[in-house]
């Protein structure tokens, strides 16, 4: 038995790829094992290195970081998704007045590196006499980043769509902007969903960045805690725990994602009631 673009594996190969797995397993274990042994050695889960967590001023502080973190990540996320529609419509336009500029947009602000837009952002206005706070600058770099790069995936996830699809409705007399809402948009949000939620979660992560303009962000509390000399300088528990809150963000947005993708598709509900009416009409057929 054998699919269209590979042949299945065969006894043996199903057997040499679970003994890798099986390796790959392993190792990962013992390299978490080996850098959990190296924590515990250099003191990292010592009391005093913890105490400090349990003052209700240090957690505050942690809260007041991670609600800036969302916040930011929030406003940037909505914003870049705007951006992002707004330049793969000028990218599939027919005239090249609103095709050329999007292409340029687009082009230069996936190159240049994510830190240059902050700072830009953040610096290019108080040399030009005007004083402005970390947020914004760090939204804005993260708008034109991210939106550059989610109107790709809006692009690629538009044009995947079978042409017969368009040409069919233009055969029905739509316009262009109701074949785009009706009929492409649509089935292009299932297959770009996952590359979306992905971006969209690394949006997440590069709010950290914040900390280099000094946001009260969550990494910067972090920095902070870290670096009291009374605990002991406890960086690793401090970053242990900022990351533990990032991974825990991130794992609910991608099931979220999950979520709303198993809904956009269907989900079982909808597979056992086609199965249902299948059935039915069969049943139908025969009398």
């Amino acid at each position: 038995m054998s699919n269209v673009l590979y042949d299945l594996p065969g006894p043996k190969a199903r057997l040499r790829y679970r003994i890798i797995g099986i390796l790959s397993g392993a190792a990962i274990v013992l390299l978490l094992a080996y850098i959990g042994w190296r924590f515990y050695d250099t003191g990292q889960f010592e009391p005093i290195r913890w105490q400090q967590f349990q003052f209700k001023q240090i957690q505050q502080d942690l809260l007041d970081g991670y609600l800036t973190t969302l916040s930011a990540a929030g406003t940037a996320a909505v914003l870049a998704l705007l951006l992002g529609a707004v330049l793969a419509t000028g990218r599939l336009s027919d005239h090249m007045v609103f095709r050329a500029p999007a292409t340029s947009f687009v082009e230069l602000f996936r190159a240049v590196p994510l830190l240059i837009l902050i700072f830009f952002a953040y610096y290019g206005p108080i040399q030009l006499g005007y004083k402005v706070g970390p947020f914004w600058p760090l939204v804005i770099g993260l708008t034109f980043y991210n939106g550059a790069v989610l109107s790709e995936i809006f692009r690629a996830g538009i044009l995947a769509v079978s042409r017969g699809q368009s040409e069919a409705a233009y055969a029905l007399g739509m316009r262009k902007s109701q074949v785009m809402l009706s009929i492409l948009l649509p089935q292009a949000v299932r297959a770009m969903l996952p590359a979306i939620v992905s971006q969209l979660v690394v949006l997440l992560k590069d709010t950290a960045l914040g900390f280099i303009i000094q946001l009260p962000e969550l990494l910067y509390f972090g920095k902070q805690i870290g670096g009291r000399l009374p605990f002991g300088f406890p960086y690793v528990p401090s970053y242990l725990v900022v990351a533990v809150v990032y991974i825990g963000t991130c794992g609910l947005l991608s099931w979220f994602a999950f979520w709303l993708q198993r809904r956009l598709m269907g989900g079982p509900k909808q597979v056992k009631t086609t199965a249902k009416a299948v059935k039915l009409t069969d049943v139908g057929q025969a009398v």
